[in-house]
C-alpha cells in the first residue's frame, strides 16, 4: 500500500474534500479523541485547540492506496495507519479515518491532530515521506504485493510516469504502389477529356496539377506527387492530345495547399465526430455507474440496519445474564457479576469483527462489480485519447503542408516575377546586336 501524507491547515476545506459525493461511497470509519461526533466538527475542534499555539498547520493528512485490483480488508487498513501512526510519532493523538471508493477502488484518508491538548504543543514531524516510504516498503513485503518502480529504489523512478493508462498506437498501413498504379490507369481509361480526368482522380483522392517538367502529375492528400505517364502507362503526346498544354492548371505548391486545407477541415470534422462519441459513452457509462451506485448504497444500508437491530437484541440477550435484587448483590459478591461481564465483552468484540467481515465482504463484492464499470471506462477513455492524439498529428501536419506548400507558392510566383524582366532585357539586347546601333546616338 501507498502512503503518502503531510502537514496542512485548512480544516473546513479538509473536511469538504474528504466528504465529496463524486465518491462512490464515503463512510467515515472512526472519530477518535474528538468530542465532536462528525467530521467537520471533530476537524473544526483541533482548529480551535490550534489557536492556542502558533502552530499554522495542526493537521497532518495521509492517504491509504492499495495496488489496483487487490482486496483489502478493514482491519489491514487499520493495521497500515496503526503502523505509520507510530513511526511517525502521532500515537494517541485524536485522528479520524474516511473509506473513499471510486472506479472500483478503495482508499482510505487519515487526518491526525498534531497538538498535545495537554502541554499545547505541536508533535514535531520530521523526514515523515521517508518514514512513510519505509512502511509502504514493508506492507508490500508483508502482503506480498508487487511494488511499483521507484519504490524499491529510488532511482527507479520516472518523472513522466503521471498517468496509469496504458496507451496502444494503431499501426498506419502503408500504400501499394500497384494500387497507385491501377487507381490511375482506371481514372484515364474512363475519361476523354481534362474534366473528366479531374473528376474521376477526385473520386480516386487525387487531384490534376502541372509538374515542374511541363507535365501532367496527380496529388495525392498526402501531397505525395506521380507523374501521369509514368504511373498511368501513357506517352506524353497522348496526354497533351487530351488534356492540352499543362499551363492552365495549378501548380503542385497550389494544389498541395488546398489538399491540405481541404483535409484539415475534413480532420477537425472527425474530431468533433469522436468528441460527441466519447461524450455519448461517457454518459452511458455515468448512468449504468449511478444505478449501481444507488443500489449499492441501498444495500449497505439495509446491511446496517439489520447490523443495528442485530446488536441491539444481542446486547438484550447479554444483559439478560445479569440478575437483579438480593440475587444480582449475591453475584458481585461472589464474583459471578465480574465473570457475566467479561463474558459479555468477549461476545461483544465477537459480534463487532463478525460485522466488520460481513461489511468486508459486501465492500469487496460491490468494488467488484463497479471494476467492470471501471475498466470499460478505462478502455473507451485511452481509445479516445488515442484517437484524438492521432487526429491532432493528422491536423499539424497538414497544417504543416499548407503552410510549406503556400511558402513554396509564393516562392515560385516570386521567381517567375522576377524572371520576365530578366527575359525582356535579353531580347532587347538580342535585337540591338541585330538591327545595330541606334540612330539616337
Amino acid at each position: 500500500m501507498i502512503l503518502i501524507g503531510n502537514q496542512r491547515g485548512g480544516a473546513k476545506d479538509l473536511a469538504q474534500h474528504l466528504l465529496k459525493e463524486e465518491n462512490d461511497h464515503v463512510r467515515v470509519h472512526e472519530l477518535r479523541g474528538f468530542v465532536s461526533g462528525d467530521l467537520t466538527s471533530a476537524l473544526t475542534e483541533a482548529y480551535a485547540i490550534s489557536r492556542g499555539t502558533r502552530c499554522k498547520q495542526f493537521l497532518f493528512s495521509m492517504s491509504v492506496n492499495p495496488p489496483k485490483n487487490e482486496i483489502v480488508s478493514t482491519a489491514d487498513f487499520e493495521a497500515a495507519i496503526n503502523w505509520a501512526e507510530s513511526k511517525l510519532g502521532l500515537t494517541g493523538q485524536p485522528r479520524a479515518i474516511v473509506f473513499h471508493e471510486k472506479e472500483g477502488r478503495r482508499h482510505a484518508h487519515v487526518v491526525w491532530s498534531r497538538i498535545k491538548a495537554r502541554e499545547m504543543k505541536a508533535v514535531q514531524l520530521s523526514h515523515s515521506k521517508r518514514k512513510l516510504m519505509d512502511v509502504s516498503r514493508e506492507l508490500h513485503r508483508d502482503h506480498g504485493f508487487k511494488p511499483p518502480p521507484g519504490l524499491l529504489e529510488r532511482s527507479e523512478r520516472d518523472p513522466r510516469n503521471f498517468t496509469l493508462a496504458q496507451w496502444q498506437q494503431a499501426k498506419r498501413n502503408g500504400v501499394d504502389p500497384r494500387d497507385i498504379k491501377t487507381h490511375l490507369q482506371d481514372a484515364w481509361a474512363f475519361s476523354d477529356s481534362k474534366s473528366a480526368l479531374k473528376n474521376a482522380l477526385e473520386e480516386r483522392g487525387y487531384r490534376l496539377a502541372r509538374g515542374d517538367r511541363r507535365g501532367f502529375v496527380a496529388v495525392d492528400y498526402r501531397g505525395e506527387v506521380y507523374s501521369l505517364a509514368k504511373w498511368a502507362g501513357v506517352k506524353t503526346r497522348e496526354i497533351r492530345s487530351r488534356l492540352g498544354e499543362p499551363e492552365d492548371s495549378p501548380s503542385v505548391a497550389e494544389v498541395a495547399a488546398q489538399w491540405g486545407s481541404d483535409m484539415l477541415r475534413k480532420v477537425q470534422s472527425l474530431q468533433q465526430e469522436a468528441d460527441e462519441e466519447a461524450a455519448r459513452e461517457k454518459q452511458a457509462l455515468a448512468e449504468k455507474r449511478a444505478i449501481l451506485v444507488a443500489r449499492q448504497r441501498a444495500e449497505r444500508a439495509v446491511q446496517a440496519e439489520s447490523h443495528r437491530v442485530r446488536q441491539i437484541a444481542e446486547a438484550c440477550e447479554r444483559q439478560k445474564r445479569f440478575r437483579t435484587g438480593l440475587k444480582g448483590l449475591w453475584d458481585r459478591l461472589r464474583g459471578e457479576h465480574r465473570r457475566i461481564r467479561k463474558l459479555n465483552m468477549r461476545e461483544a468484540e465477537m459480534a463487532n469483527q463478525r460485522d466488520a467481515t460481513e461489511r468486508d465482504v459486501l465492500i469487496a463484492d460491490h468494488l467488484a462489480q463497479r471494476r467492470d464499470i471501471a475498466r470499460q471506462r478505462m478502455t473507451d477513455r485511452n481509445q479516445n485519447r488515442t484517437i484524438s492524439r492521432e487526429l491532432a498529428e493528422d491536423q499539424q501536419k497538414y497544417r504543416d503542408k499548407g503552410a510549406e506548400a503556400e511558402t513554396l507558392h509564393e516562392a515560385q510566383r516570386q521567381a517567375f516575377e522576377n524572371a520576365e524582366p530578366l527575359k525582356s532585357s535579353r531580347s532587347r539586347r538580342r535585337s540591338r546586336q541585330r538591327d545595330g546601333p541606334s540612330l539616337d546616338r
